[in-house]
């Protein structure tokens, strides 16, 4: 499909959901200019599990660093939903903390919060792409403390791993509800993906083990967009 933002339509993948349970979740990409496909193993993981999941193109680097393609995903994936339907805002890399950017911005979109924000592999000390704030100096300032599940991989060389660390002690030292997860893998591993040098981009592993480690990611997606 597509959704519209500003002046132009951009390619956004529906991966559905075989149960059909009315559960959805948006899952925004890393840093890279239209690089759903890097998702892609991880999007058919969460269907596979439950939710319906929506995997907008984005680019990082527009003068707004992405902001209006992320926000205009957001609206689309509100209104594919329906105001009956649960939506959880994913994200991976860069997309982890505009996910959970959204979830401390309560007027963020001019929209009801999500039912729960995942980021995988995440850096928290920078500004979130989707409302500019620094996401650790935020967590003070939101209205719905919705769940927050992390994940990042121990041996991640591109985002370390304290970094969600960190962001987990400071959301348990304020109580909300959050988990973090650690698996032992890289950047890429917990997509179940591997990076390719020759394509420049993350694509699915053959390794078993590293489609485990995948498939344990989106379960982590799928049970916190399950309701209680």
């Amino acid at each position: 499909m597509s959704y519209s933002t500003g002046g132009e339509h951009k390619s956004l993948d529906v991966y559905n959901s075989p149960q059909g349970e009315g559960v959805y979740v948006l899952l925004w990409h890393g840093v890279g200019p239209d690089a759903r496909g890097e998702v892609a193993p991880l999007a058919r993981d969460i269907a596979a599990s439950g939710p319906t999941v929506l995997v907008p193109d984005w680019r990082s680097d527009t003068p707004d660093m992405g902001r209006a393609h992320l926000t205009d995903s957001l609206r689309f994936a509100r209104e594919f939903a329906g105001a009956s339907g649960r939506l959880v805002v994913a994200g991976w890399s860069a997309g982890a903390g505009a996910a959970l950017g959204v979830a401390l911005d309560p007027g963020f979109c001019d929209g009801p919060p999500p039912a729960a924000v995942v980021g995988i592999a995440g850096g928290y000390r920078r500004p979130a792409r989707t409302t500019g704030a620094i996401l650790l100096d935020a967590l003070g300032g939101a209205a719905a403390r919705v769940p927050v599940r992390l994940v990042h991989g121990t041996r991640d060389a591109a985002v370390p791993v304290e970094s969600s660390r960190e962001l987990h002690e400071a959301l348990l030292a304020q109580g909300w509800d959050a988990s973090l997860s650690e698996p032992v893998t890289d950047h890429a591993g917990v997509l179940g993906c591997v990076y390719d040098p020759g394509a420049g981009r993350c694509v699915q592993a053959a390794d078993a083990a590293v489609r485990a480690v995948g498939r344990a990611t989106a379960e982590v997606v799928a049970a916190v967009a399950r309701p209680a």
